[in-house]
């Protein structure tokens, strides 16, 4: 299925309710209006596909008695993990042996079974993969999938609530769950979805250009988050659409958009949160709003090391 609907996001949010944290909005400077959705449950926007993506299986009866289990050490493992948790669903969750200790503690924490395996990612996934096979747990992606997509679309109809004349969401783009969720609920609505990349993360700006899904390297300080080598065929359909804008920005634009949101409003968030702020820097944005345009910017999750952002 290469095509995310209202009606999916319509249900993501019947299920979700009551379960993650409605959006809270900010405004910004006249027109601008942050949406902090780092303070989600898990400290990132994908609690909400990761707990759709569960519940729905229970609600068909296809969750499987061994529970859920995914690769992951970052935002979709924790999500996974604390959805697993809300439901009473077993979670395993692979990662390589080099994981730092605070995320494993973390999943740990929501009660999952984290095994480490091999060095690198792909010996994870494969032994995620191996696991799912043998024991009939159900396989769970960090962003592929229309019920995780349709999760994280349940932003806009909160955002839209409590932002008076909305007119555009600004998202940060890595595999396009986030994205082909928010512009399927956009488009609905009529508004304009942005998709925001750093200049050398782009694999959603040049699948557009190519017509397909195109592999792209990866090098950019917001890559740990947004480092998807391809992106979905979900999110490529989904930005062919008018009503989607994408645009690229540089590396600097997004450390300085991160310091900024430090700065000025002692708020913590990883670089991908602040990719999407970056494309509205005044003078050297890539997106400029027109005059009257009312718009809100995700500010997508908080699992980073604030460190290096207070200084000495």
């Amino acid at each position: 299925m290469h095509h995310l609907t209202y009606d999916d996001v319509v249900r993501a949010a019947g299920r979700v309710a009551g379960h993650v944290r409605p959006v809270t909005v900010a405004p910004d400077r006249p027109g601008l209006w942050l949406a902090l959705e780092q303070m989600q449950h898990t400290g990132s926007f994908k609690a909400r596909g990761a707990h759709n993506f569960l519940a729905a299986h229970r609600e068909s009866g296809t969750l499987p008695e061994a529970g859920v289990t995914i690769a992951s050490g970052g935002n979709a493992g924790l999500a996974c993990a604390w959805a697993a948790r809300r439901l009473g669903v077993r979670a395993t969750v692979f990662l390589p042996e080099n994981a730092p200790h605070v995320k494993v503690a973390r999943l740990r924490g929501y009660g999952a079974d984290v095994r480490l395996v091999g060095t690198e990612y792909a010996q994870a996934l494969a032994a995620c993969e191996e696991f799912a096979r043998t024991t009939g747990a159900l396989a769970s992606h960090a962003y592929d999938h229309p019920l995780i997509a349709a999760g994280a679309g349940t932003l806009v109809d909160e955002i839209r609530d409590r932002v008076p004349g909305l007119d555009t969401v600004v998202v940060a783009v890595g595999g396009g769950g986030l994205f082909a969720g928010v512009a399927a609920a956009a488009a609905h609505h009529g508004l304009r979805t942005v998709a925001v990349e750093p200049e050398n993360c782009r694999a959603l700006h040049e699948a557009l250009k190519a017509g397909r899904v195109v592999d792209v390297t990866v090098d950019s300080v917001a890559a740990d988050a947004l480092g998807a080598r391809r992106v979905t065929p979900l999110a490529l359909t989904a930005a062919q659409d008018p009503s989607v804008t994408s645009v690229l920005v540089p590396d600097a634009d997004i450390v300085r958009a991160r310091q900024a949101l430090w700065d000025d409003r002692r708020l913590a968030v990883e670089h991908a949160a602040a990719t999407a702020l970056a494309a509205l820097a005044p003078g050297t944005g890539s997106y400029t709003p027109a005059e009257g345009e009312t718009v809100a910017v995700v500010v997508c999750g908080a699992n980073t090391d604030p460190g290096d952002l207070v200084g000495g």
